[in-house]
Formats: structure tokens, C-alpha cells, sequence
């Protein structure tokens, strides 16, 4: 955060995000930020599922994805979907620079250029913004990386993956992807606010490597363990 955010901040303190209760120049109130569900010590390099030990999981051996790799903030549950929903739905951008922070903190992957999950034509119109350019900016920033804002898209309007069974998400998603960048011999870096099943995101690597990706990895805010 900018010196003169944190400035404003300190001039306009605030109530918590989650609770109402006073948060000072905090998104948060500390109460809440120590009840973000954090992800297990022990997930799988690739997936970020939990795997005993840290080895890569079997369903990821079993049918290995078309990113290589997934570096997560949080765990995908109560309270932290809660700071999503204000992201996305409410508008609420400082959200974006918090959940950045957080991002950064887990660990910030090596790559050579940063490119936010595109969101369909159509959504974006009815939403306004992609969530994934507003944490994309902040950390293409701090890695200093370039940030392809253009020249990757959302082709086809797809139901939302939430809406749908986990078996259903690869295939709604499926040829959703265009990619028009020369990514010959890059190491590029995905960047969402949440990640699930990770059939989107799979779906959005394999265009990446058809375009000359060698690597991808997901750098996501949140990640939803299976049950």
C-alpha cells in the first residue's frame, strides 16, 4: 500500500470489513484476521490440495494438469469468502489490496510476465472490473513483471463454474480460452481470486502452453479443499 493510502487510512479510520468493530487503519480488525482459514501446512506443490508430506497428489500424478504449479494465500472458506464476495459483488477494491498482500506474503512465484484470468465480454459489462486485473496490478507491480493485460481472452460466455457439479466445471470450460501473446520460452504467472476444482484454470494454462508457455503457475487468493 502507498504511503499516502496508508496516510488517508490514518486521517479516515475504519470499521472491519467483516465485524463492524473499529480497525483503525486495518481492513480488519485483528480478531477477524486471525480467523482467516489458513491451508494446511502440507498441500500438494502443484495443486495446492492437501498431500501428506508436501508430495505431489495422486490425482495430479494421475492426470497431470497443464499448470505446473499453485501458490495460495488462504483457504476458500468462512470468513475469507466473505472478503471475495465483497471484492466481487460489493465493489469493495481495497479488498483487492489486502487479499495482494496476503498473496505476496505466501510466497510470490518466479516468472517472466503476469497474466489475470480473463473474465468473458459479458460479465465484465455487468460487473464492471475483473477481480483478477485488481490483485494482478499490485503484483505484477512488487515483482516487477509485466502485466499482459491484453491479447488473452474469455471467448465464450460460460456458465458460472459454482453453479454446476465439480464433474460438469472441465467441460463447461473447454475451448472458453483465446490467446494471441507470443509466450515462446516464458514462464508465465496466473493470477485469480479463487481457485476450486482448478478446471478453469487448467482450461487457461493449456491455451497458455498452445501459445509457447513452458510454465504456468497459479497465484490465487484463496483455494477450496476437498471435503
Amino acid at each position: 500500500m502507498s504511503i499516502w493510502r496508508n496516510g488517508m487510512a490514518a486521517l479516515l479510520p475504519q470499521d472491519c470489513l467483516l465485524c463492524g468493530d473499529f480497525s483503525g487503519a486495518a481492513l480488519l480488525c485483528a480478531a477477524c484476521a486471525r480467523e482467516l482459514p489458513q491451508l494446511p501446512h502440507a498441500r500438494c506443490p502443484v495443486c495446492a490440495e492437501a498431500s501428506p508430506g508436501g508430495a505431489t497428489c495422486g490425482a495430479c500424478l494421475k492426470s497431470p494438469p497443464h499448470f505446473d504449479a499453485t501458490v495460495a494465500a488462504f483457504r476458500y472458506a468462512f470468513p475469507l469468502d466473505k472478503l471475495v464476495q465483497a471484492l466481487k459483488y460489493r465493489r469493495r477494491l481495497a479488498t483487492a489490496d489486502f487479499l495482494a498482500d496476503a498473496m505476496r506474503a505466501a510466497g510470490a512465484p518466479a516468472g517472466d510476465i503476469v497474466v489475470p484470468l480473463p473474465l468473458s465480454a459479458e460479465r465484465l459489462r455487468a460487473r464492471g472490473f475483473n477481480q483478477a486485473v485488481e490483485l494482478a496490478r499490485p503484483l505484477a507491480r512488487a515483482l516487477a513483471l509485466p502485466l499482459a493485460l491484453d491479447g488473452c481472452r474469455r471467448s465464450r460466455d460460460t456458465a458460472p463454474q459454482a453453479t454446476l457439479p465439480w464433474k460438469e466445471r472441465r467441460k463447461n470450460v473447454r475451448h472458453a480460452f483465446e490467446c494471441a501473446l507470443d509466450l515462446s520460452d516464458k514462464s508465465v504467472v496466473v493470477v485469480d481470486d479463487v481457485m476450486t476444482t482448478g478446471a478453469t484454470l487448467d482450461e487457461f494454462a493449456r491455451t497458455l502452453k498452445a501459445s509457447g508457455a513452458v510454465r504456468v503457475i497459479n497465484w490465487v487468493a484463496a483455494r477450496a479443499l476437498k471435503d
